[in-house]
């Protein structure tokens, strides 16, 4: 009988190499056996339960920016591969956003704002439903997907796309709005900082977002299967985390040409157009989630709750 224990012998050399990677001289994870044993490993058991071998698994895994949503998903599906030998594929909706060409026309023609990515709208969600149907079809070959290059804010070229050349057993798909859910139009008339105020004040961009929600991003989301959320306490702490993110972002691209990578201030600007649907998701995301890891104000999870459904 699989046990938490014997699959942490089993895996723990290589989830701590993967941790290593990530941290930096001022950054290490603490507490990383409890992470493991406590909440990951149960966590990988609990998706391998739901496997059925002749359709593919979908997760969506949502956290605000800065969560740890990449971290907790990349070991989890180290562990998903290793102990319970799962054909696992891990993509962002990140790597999804339209390329820097496409959003400058969506700016243009609808909004300012819908330059920046980020919000619904900024994504090409015909590729995304087009992967989701393709990886549930029974006729599965393959597919190419894009990947996103956040230092430069577009795609990678072609030849280093995701190539999926079988059918994932799980497909783990992470983002900061997945799940998100629209919000009733009264709500979005009053501005919840600056930047609605100054730069919407008409609320073009924040009744297109909303709309998207309603409409593309609503079916994308009902294939998910199960819905994983980080669940932070406030959005001034994911602000902080997602400074230190920009940082080891700007440490692992350095030597890159022409990176573009943000200051603080950059942070906390280009965060207010994230913080509707992060602050709404604080409220609802716990409601339809499967399972929810509550973050404590040190980046450690302290809580797991599994929902019966």
């Amino acid at each position: 009988m699989k046990s938490v224990s014997d699959c942490f012998t089993k895996v723990k050399k290589n989830c701590f190499q993967f941790i290593k990677s990530q941290e930096t001289s001022t950054n290490k994870f603490k507490n990383k056996d409890r992470m493991l044993k406590s909440y990951l490993i149960p966590l990988c058991f609990w998706i391998s339960k739901k496997i059925n071998r002749k359709k593919t698994l979908i997760i969506g895994v949502a956290g605000g920016q800065g969560a740890g949503k990449t971290t907790i998903t990349s070991i989890a599906s180290l562990i998903l591969r290793k102990y319970f030998k799962l054909n696992v594929f891990k993509i962002s909706i990140d790597d999804f956003y339209k390329t820097r060409n496409e959003r400058k026309k969506l700016s243009l023609n609808k909004h300012p704002l819908l330059m920046t990515r980020g919000v619904p709208g900024t994504h090409d969600h015909k590729i995304i439903s087009n992967f989701f149907k393709e990886i549930k079809s029974k006729n599965f070959k393959n597919i190419t997907l894009p990947k996103f290059d956040k230092s430069i804010d577009d795609r990678h070229e072609n030849k280093l796309w995701y190539k999926v050349t079988t059918k994932p057993d799980v497909v783990i798909f992470e983002g900061w709005c997945v799940g998100a859910k629209a919000q009733n139009s009264s709500k979005i008339k009053k501005p919840i900082n600056s930047l609605e105020k100054i730069k919407d004040p008409n609320l073009i961009w924040r009744k297109y977002v909303n709309t998207q929600l309603k409409t593309n991003y609503k079916k994308l989301f009902n294939h998910l299967d199960e819905i994983i959320y980080l669940k932070s306490s406030s959005f001034k702490l994911l602000q902080k985390w997602r400074i230190k993110q920009e940082k080891r972002l700007w440490l692992n691209s350095k030597k890159k040409k022409n990176f573009k990578i943000m200051k603080k201030v950059d942070v906390i600007n280009f965060m207010q157009t994230y913080q509707r649907i992060t602050q709404n998701m604080f409220k609802d995301a716990p409601k339809y989630a499967s399972i929810i890891f509550k973050l404590d104000s040190k980046h450690q999870i302290n809580s797991a709750i599994y929902k019966k459904r």
